[in-house]
């Protein structure tokens, strides 16, 4: 007997009816009848039914079902025997004695029960085939990733509510969670009372009530089925899905709420990409599947996200072996973060991992193929691909949602209501107006609201903005579009009037981010529009400073710089973006050329109008310039010229803002009493005005002048305090925006503790500085970091790790010429090298320091460097006493000409054990006794530890 049955003599036998048991069979209605009322069967199970009817009482091997029923689709025979074990229990199979469908062991099925042919005249009516088709449920569903807490809240909800909505784009997920509810509360309803209606498969409004009638299974006579059906349900306990509503919105709120309100038994889920808005209904907006938060996160990071999951177990799916690593969890979440966690864009782009790799897959999706990727045959031609979901979504639209949502497109990322409606908005009166459009393409989720700090914004999915783009250049829009575009940006940055160094509350403006991008690139492409691109390169500066987007803000800068054409007197626009141009050079590429010479034209344009605020905020950046350079003399003549404007202008604040820069330069100067002075004067003058928050060259000027104080107070003798303070300023750092107010924080308050000896404090916030330095690519706070981790391993009695790491730290300062702390890198280079038994180099070491930081005029280090040199002059095979003793002197004069207690400690403390051991106990005892009683303090570190223990021994 052949094993595979005829497909001819199937094609001739589907115009039949056939009975057997209580069913009858429509084989070209593809309908199941059990005592005349429908059956709810799947379509796989129907086909199995029909192949095994037509031979009857022959065995059909599993290779001849899988042939016949999965035509052209790749599945295994386990497909067969879930099937066929849905089909028995469709059919009651073993209950009461019934017999259909037996298993031959080894050779595969028959359907054995007595088969009586009908005429098409003896079988009841059919459905019509557009209704049939409602009644199949979706297959069965995967594990769904994301979503259990959902599926848990929303059954809970739907027996208390009964009647709830699942509303989300296209993609999203709809009907994977409300096929997941069903079957979770198929044992509260029981089988046969739970109802699946796939809307999407019937496009007539006037169908509705017969697909629901379908599925439910009762057999109703008259002309209206919402009647019939709705007597039918009223005393019922069931659930029903109405899956798939958008396209029939109209009619299926109609009778959603007639069920509602006449069947209290019944429980109704609805999915659609819009609600129904009818009394009853509750709404449940289906958020997308959350991606990773970090910029680059680990394997372990992206794993932990249910966007990521998905992925990888849809690649594995689809024969992807590998596990995810950390190289690869980046581009997964960027991946995942462009499909905006919409889980079908996310299932077709992990389809593909297994024949293009993760990276691959990666370069598909940049040139936007991830809209015409395929998903799965066996689902809705609807969601078979991105662009078929889209194209259905796009169809429902009216012509001038359809053009509305195509200009929407220019946008990138958020938007107001304000932008949209300048941008996308008609000149003719007769258009309905932009904000009703944009309302209606929220309800069909097309669009997502954002809420931030109690403003609205708008938002396209990044594949429907995709989809929409092409829209527009077919209603050959795009470049009128765009010119609206970057005109209402410019506009808007304009109006804001954004202040250079006000950025306190600039990070409300950051939403505008994308769309800046996407108009200043646009205009500067655009030669005739190129004035746009000036203006708000200008204008929105302050905001690519203040959210430290510092390579953008110097590449828009220098473009809008190159594009402002030569011309005599002042360019306010040109001052600003001089300003942007040097702020973000200066933290990006250190003291470059580039910088000073941005400075001196800007102070020049400055000083030719007269403008008091840009020449401080270009002064306060020169002195800061000048002091990394190392010129402390030039940095304080530079906060001189800014005292000096302070005093025409008047203002309190330009008053403070001067006063705290002649402290700054004072202390760097070496003139520590007068720093103080002037430090001190700021915070008084403060005390009448309120906390002064500007930031000046990407600094917050009163952490700055707070940070100065910790180090004067530790100069001045006072280093339980200074410490205190010093701590106080790295967590205000870590707190204040930008980021380099952390780096400022750390790399000039962590020398307070080492200053102290106070190593385990200061061990952490070195480690956390380097991490925050590279991870935002300030370079020269990078190289700062690393050289006080030299430092502390060398307090910490490592010598040769600390020698490695000042190298290294020593080479980076020289390349960002951070002039200002290579003497301190460098002193602590020679003790490492000294301690390590290598005296030659120590020696050159300290003399290159010593000549570099005379030759400058740096006198602010002399004391450290004098000291170590003499302490240097004592190791060695051949200790040299005398010259020690000198340079040890030398140290403690410089040291009290700067009125600098702390130095004169420090170097204070070798000599004294010098003379000690020379016998010279008077001597020792006289000059550590003189500095004692002029300290402020006598806690707070190290070195007072010692001293108050040398001077009990030298009393004794």
């Amino acid at each position: 007997m052949p094993d595979t049955p005829s497909r001819e003599a199937t094609v001739q036998r589907q115009d039949t009816f056939i009975s057997f048991g209580s069913f009858r069979l429509d084989r070209a209605g593809r309908l199941l009848l059990k005592d005349g009322v429908p059956v709810r069967i799947g379509s796989r199970a129907l086909d199995l039914l029909i192949v095994l009817t037509d031979r009857a009482g022959e065995v059909v091997g599993r290779h001849a079902l899988l042939d016949l029923v999965w035509r052209d689709v790749v599945v295994d025979e386990a497909a067969v025997r879930v099937h066929i074990a849905s089909l028995r229990r469709a059919l009651g199979d073993g209950q009461d004695g019934a017999r259909y469908i037996v298993n031959v062991a080894g050779r595969g099925y028959s359907f054995v029960a007595p088969i009586t042919q009908v005429e098409p005249e003896e079988s009841p009516a059919a459905a019509p085939a557009a209704l049939r088709a409602t009644i199949r449920p979706p297959a069965p569903p995967r594990p769904l990733i994301g979503r259990g807490r959902v599926i848990e809240s929303l059954s809970e909800l739907l027996l208390a509510r009964r009647f709830v909505s699942i509303i989300g784009a296209g993609g999203i997920g709809k009907t994977s969670v409300a096929t997941a509810i069903t079957d979770r509360l198929r044992t509260q309803f029981g089988e046969e009372n739970v109802v699946f209606t796939d809307l999407g498969a019937i496009s007539e409004a006037a169908l509705v009530p017969g697909a629901i009638v379908a599925a439910v299974g009762c057999a109703l006579s008259g002309a209206d089925p919402a009647t019939g059906l709705l007597d039918f349900l009223a005393d019922k306990r069931m659930l029903i899905v109405l899956d798939s509503c958008e396209h029939l919105i109209d009619a299926a709120s109609r009778l959603a709420a007639d069920l509602f309100r006449q069947a209290p038994g019944v429980h109704l889920l609805v999915t659609s990409r819009e609600s129904l808005r009818v009394e009853g209904e509750t709404v449940h907006l289906l958020s997308a599947l959350a991606s990773p938060v970090e910029d680059v996160p680990s394997a372990a990071e992206a794993l932990a996200t249910p966007a990521v999951q998905l992925f990888m177990e849809r690649a594995a799916s689809g024969g992807f072996l590998g596990a995810l690593t950390d190289g690869d969890a980046p581009i997964v979440a960027e991946i995942c973060r462009r499909t905006d966690g919409i889980a079908l864009g996310i299932e077709l782009a992990a389809s593909r991992v297994g024949t293009y790799g993760i990276r691959g897959v990666a370069d598909l999706l940049a040139g936007s193929a991830e809209l015409r990727l395929v998903g799965r045959r066996n689902v809705a031609p609807r969601h078979r691909t991105l662009q078929a979901m889209l194209d259905w979504s796009y169809n429902l639209l009216s012509e001038e949602e359809r053009r509305i949502l195509a200009r929407l497109s220019v946008f990138i990322g958020l938007f107001t209501m304000e932008a949209a409606c300048a941008v996308a908005g008609e000149a003719e009166p007769a258009t309905p107006g932009v904000a009703t459009i944009v309302a209606s393409l929220v309800d069909k989720s097309l669009l997502w609201v954002d809420a931030a700090e109690g403003r609205v914004f708008y938002r396209l999915l990044d594949m429907t903005r995709v989809y929409a783009a092409a829209k527009l250049e077919e209603f050959g829009e795009g470049r009128q579009v765009a010119l609206r575009h970057a005109r209402h940006f410019a506009e808007l940055f304009r109006k804001l009037g954004l202040e250079h160094g006000a950025y306190a509350e600039i990070g409300r403006h950051a939403p505008h981010v994308g769309n800046l991008r996407k108009a200043l690139e646009w205009s500067f492409a655009e030669q005739e529009h190129r004035a746009i691109g000036v203006d708000l390169a200008a204008d929105a500066a302050p905001l690519f400073l203040g959210l430290w987007l510092l390579g953008e803000c110097r590449h828009w800068s220098r473009l809008a710089l190159d594009s402002i054409p030569a011309a005599g007197g002042f360019s306010q626009r040109e001052a600003r973006l001089l300003e942007a141009l040097a702020v973000s050079s200066m933290h990006t590429r250190g003291n470059t050329d580039e910088v000073s010479q941005a400075i001196e034209r800007g102070l020049n344009l400055a000083e030719e109008d007269g403008a008091g605020l840009p020449q401080m905020r270009l002064l306060a950046g020169l002195n800061l310039f000048l002091t990394r350079l190392g010129h402390f003399d030039s940095a304080l003549a530079a906060a001189r010229r800014c005292a000096a404007i302070a005093e025409r202008s008047g203002a309190l604040s330009d008053r403070i803002i001067a006063e705290w820069l002649l402290a700054a330069a004072h202390h760097i100067a070496g003139n520590q009493a007068e720093a103080l002075e002037h430090c001190q004067r700021g915070f008084t003058l403060e005390a009448g005005l309120g906390r002064l928050e500007i930031n000046l060259f990407g600094y917050d000027h009163r952490l700055r002048a707070s940070i100065g104080l910790a180090r004067l107070l530790w100069l001045r003798g006072s280093p339980e305090t200074a410490c205190r303070l010093a701590l106080e300023v790295i967590e205000e750092g870590a707190r204040l925006p930008p980021p380099g107010n952390y780096s400022m924080a750390t790399a000039h308050a962590i020398p307070i503790l080492l200053w102290s000896g106070r190593t385990a404090e200061a061990a952490e916030h070195i480690e956390l500085a380097i991490v925050h330095s590279e991870r935002h690519s300030l370079r020269p706070n990078a190289a700062w970091s690393r050289a006080l981790k030299g430092e502390w391993l060398l307090l910490e009695g490592n010598p040769v790790a600390a020698a490695d790491t000042l190298r290294e730290a020593i080479a980076a300062l020289r390349r960002e010429q951070q002039h200002m702390v290579l003497p301190a890198a460098s002193r602590a280079m020679a003790e490492a090298l000294a301690r390590t038994g290598r005296h030659d180099e120590a020696r050159a070491t300290i003399e290159e320091a010593l000549s570099s930081a005379q030759a400058l005029g740096q006198l602010f280090w002399l004391p450290d460097l004098l000291r170590t040199q003499g302490e240097i002059m004592l190791r060695g095979p051949h200790p040299d006493s005398a010259a020690a003793e000198a340079l040890l002197r030398r140290s403690i004069g410089h040291a009290r000409d700067q009125a600098a207690s702390g130095w004169e400690l420090k170097a204070a403390l070798p000599l004294a054990r010098l003379l000690r051991r020379q016998g010279r106990q008077v001597e020792a005892h006289a000059i550590l006794e003189a500095i004692w009683q002029g300290l402020a303090e006598t806690s707070g570190s190290a070195d007072l530890v010692e001293a108050a223990e040398i001077l009990v021994a030298l009393r004794s």
